[in-house]
């Protein structure tokens, strides 16, 4: 079972929360990549640019936050966080 946690922050405060699961036979990218598209799709949001401090931070934390500079469209909240809760 992978599962993946998304996170909306604003002002150091949660404002909502969702948690991915997938047992599906895919490699752990795609499996990112989608439970990724299935919260933007929840929090009705633009799908996010991995820039090159995200993607570090992922490999190195299994943590990422997504801020304005990683969405083309404007965002009522601080960041967007992803964390992978479970792998297995």
């Amino acid at each position: 079972m992978f599962r993946l946690w998304g996170k909306e922050f604003k002002d150091n405060k949660m404002l909502r929360d969702t948690v991915v699961c997938d047992d599906t036979d895919d490699t752990r990218t795609h499996k990112i990549f989608n439970a990724l598209d299935q919260i933007c799709y929840e929090f009705d949001l633009s799908k996010p640019i991995w820039l090159d401090v995200t993607i570090n931070e992922f490999k190195r934390h299994a943590k990422a936050r997504f801020y304005q500079d990683s969405f083309v469209d404007t965002i009522d909240f601080d960041y967007l966080e992803i964390q992978v809760i479970e792998e297995g």
